[in-house]
């Protein structure tokens, strides 16, 4: 009998055994795994092409060897196609599976890429650029020396004083200066003057960079009238290395050098990146001369080449918690010589420049302090931030990855062909579902048809939320999250899966491609939005609030759930829905205010100085928290306001003060199925 090996595939996460001779592609098909191929494994089209990783990968409890894949040869070394075969990678159609392994596709490798939804509203800001652009002429009678000429005419034409130049770096790139008469000066911070152009230069650009940690998106501007001229995102390569935020830690701590390689490959999908955004626009990257990067702080660390261990465990000492500026050759990144990134103040040892970058866009200092807002950065590791009675309060909390995908039998990234919306009817339990790239929803004319186009591949995080919030409106699962209990609503979508109730969303001609909700997806989203709710009403304890005014949803994800649905759930506390809303990409637009204002980047120092940092791990009431929020949407909490907008099953009383509440089946959802 051949030998079963584990093999699993990133960044999707799915797992699973396989014998001895197996290629990495079958393994992917048989999984499901979004991994390209037009020859049909014939080693022609390089569509293929993936990434070992080898190492020692505690969370998949995985030691991956080099011997784990067969020999690069056969059709690798015949391959001549017009993809180039990468330097690590392998043919998924050549390499032959001989143990434990972990095998990461890249993003050109997949069939269905990922949507970056990153976005910015910049709304009204104050144009206050860290550059100044002057035009200049040389007095030709005047000093022979050109630093003297340079620094004598600004002085002269532009009443600027005191300014310092290095010329050799201000040379770089450029001859025969000494024979013109009109130069463009760029002088940053009023203080030095870094860059040159012969004759005249209209605009200075810049890049406005979130580092997450399933994407990084960047945002070019032009220094000089504030425009934003190109957004782009790639997935963040550090993936690969783990999903969240522990992981990459982990595998920082169990491979000698792994700090290195995730900093090597962060920096490298920023260069590439602003390349695509500066070919996007027309630009040039040495147009490129100020960067600002915003980020949580393993992902600060780590892009800057800042050891993150520490950040792994208490009391998650900061290498670097204040603003701080390098040179942008420094982190290896290609733009104008003098080019230089602004990296924006870190708050705590788990809430980092990236949640300082949403309260400079969300203006919280700015708030009436009668009122409450709760800022909430939904992700693999969600911040939160709570503002009022003249304080401002900061937290994280270790959400994971269910809310993106991950950990779900069918969940998947944001990409044409996941299921985004859901509705369920009360009164049957049948689902009209809607996906990423259609228009129609399933109940309607044409949906069939037009979905030949993207198919139905798996559910994405605002669905998951939608879905969950749906069941329970509907009476398929219970507060407690037990999917077909006792008190269920009959529907023949509740089929049985092992010991446990598995519900058939989406049911489609070939078996294996529909998609169910199961128990452990359930769990999975109770976990998440349980560590979400307890980290909220933690800082409320500190407080001392029993309700919020104000709820916002910010980053990719918040910006796309439904904000109703979300409450149903018990992601968030109660709260007036009139008064909870999407922000966008806070974090993103943060970056930007921060590149285009030099006032902005003094004042989010001076609040971060002042914000009030609570560390969910050490907080003893977390944990009651926590299980409290595990019940659906909540075990004790109220929720009027909610009760306002959607019809929620039926309360009974406490028995006791150990037992947990019962709610009845509910028949009366129709108002939010109507939508």
């Amino acid at each position: 009998m051949s030998e079963e090996n584990l093999v699993v595939f990133t960044p999707s996460g799915l797992r699973g055994e396989f014998k001895d001779g197996m290629t990495v592609l079958d393994a992917a098909r048989q999984l499901g795994v979004d991994l390209d191929s037009v020859c049909g494994g014939r080693g022609i089209c390089g569509r293929c092409q993936v990434q070992p990783m080898f190492g020692e990968f505690a969370k998949h409890g995985i030691s991956s060897e080099q011997s784990a894949l067969s020999p690069s040869g056969g059709k690798e070394s015949s391959y001549k196609g017009r993809r180039p075969l990468g330097e690590t990678n392998r043919l998924g159609c050549s390499a032959v599976i001989h143990g434990d392994v972990v095998i990461d596709v890249p993003e050109e490798s997949q069939v269905h890429r990922q949507i970056i939804r990153k976005d910015i509203d910049l709304g009204e800001i104050t144009l206050d650029p860290v550059f100044k652009l002057c035009l200049i002429e040389l007095d030709a009678d005047g000093a022979s020396d050109l630093e003297v000429k340079i620094l004598e005419a600004l002085t002269n034409q532009w009443g600027l004083e005191n300014l310092t130049l290095d010329i050799e770096t201000i040379l770089t790139g450029h001859d025969h200066l000494d024979d013109l008469k009109t130069l463009t000066v760029g002088i940053r911070d009023m203080e030095k003057v870094v860059s040159i152009w012969p004759g005249l230069q209209e605009r200075v650009l810049g890049v406005g960079v979130d580092v997450g940690s399933t994407t990084i998106a960047g945002h070019l501007c032009d220094l000089t009238s504030g425009t934003v001229l190109a957004t782009a995102g790639v997935m963040n390569p550090q993936i690969r290395f783990g999903e969240d935020l522990m992981s990459r830690v982990s595998y920082a701590m169990m491979n000698p050098g792994g700090e290195v390689e995730m900093t090597e490959a962060v920096r490298e999908a920023l260069d590439s990146l602003i390349q695509e955004l500066c070919e996007e626009s027309g630009a040039q990257k040495e147009e490129v001369l100020e960067i600002t990067i915003v980020g949580n702080p393993v992902m600060h660390h780590l892009f800057l080449g800042l050891d993150p261990i520490p950040l792994g465990q208490a009391p998650f000492v900061l290498g670097l918690k204040d603003a701080a500026d390098f040179s942008a050759h420094e982190l290896d990144l290609s733009c104008h010589p003098a080019s230089r990134v602004h990296v924006l103040p870190c708050i705590a040892g788990h809430v980092g420049a990236d949640t300082a970058a949403v309260v400079l866009a969300t203006r919280l200092q700015d708030y009436e302090q009668d009122e409450v807002i709760a800022v909430v950065d939904v992700g693999t590791n969600a911040e939160i931030v709570l503002s009022g009675r003249n304080r401002i309060l900061a937290a994280s909390s270790p959400t994971g990855p269910a809310f993106e995908g991950a950990q779900i039998s069918a969940g998947q990234r944001a990409t044409p062909g996941a299921i985004e919306r859901v509705r369920i009817d009360p009164e049957n339990g049948e689902p009209r579902i809607k996906v990423l790239g259609v228009d129609k929803w399933s109940n309607e004319e044409g949906f069939a048809e037009a979905v030949l186009t993207t198919g139905v591949t798996g559910i994405c995080g605002s669905g998951i939320i939608e879905v969950v919030a749906e069941m329970y409106l509907a009476g398929l699962i219970s507060e407690d999250g037990i999917i077909g209990g006792p008190e269920s609503l009959a529907s023949p979508r509740l089929q049985p899966n092992e010991r446990t109730v598995q519900y058939l969303l989406y049911e489609s001609d070939e078996e294996e491609s529909s998609i169910f909700i199961t128990q452990n997806d359930i769990r999975a989203i109770q976990l998440a939005k349980a560590a979400l709710y307890a980290g909220i009403r933690l800082l409320m304890d500190h407080l001392e609030i029993e309700k919020v005014d104000h709820i916002h949803l910010a980053g990719a994800f918040g910006s796309h759930i439904d904000t109703v649905h979300a409450t149903v759930l018990g992601l968030i506390p109660d709260c007036n829905q009139n008064q909870v809303k999407a922000v966008g990409n806070a974090a993103g637009t943060g970056a930007v205010i921060a590149l285009l204002s030099g006032q902005a980047r003094k004042e989010i120092q001076g609040v971060v100085d002042e914000i009030e940092k609570v560390e969910t791990a050490t907080e003893p009431d977390f944990q009651k928290h926590f299980v409290e929020a595990m019940a659906i949407p909540h075990l004790s909490a109220e929720y009027p306001e909610l009760s306002k907008v959607v019809t929620l099953p039926e309360r009974e009383m406490k028995s006791s003060e150990n037992q947990s509440p019962r709610r009845r089946r509910n028949r009366s959802a129709r108002e939010r199925n109507q939508k």
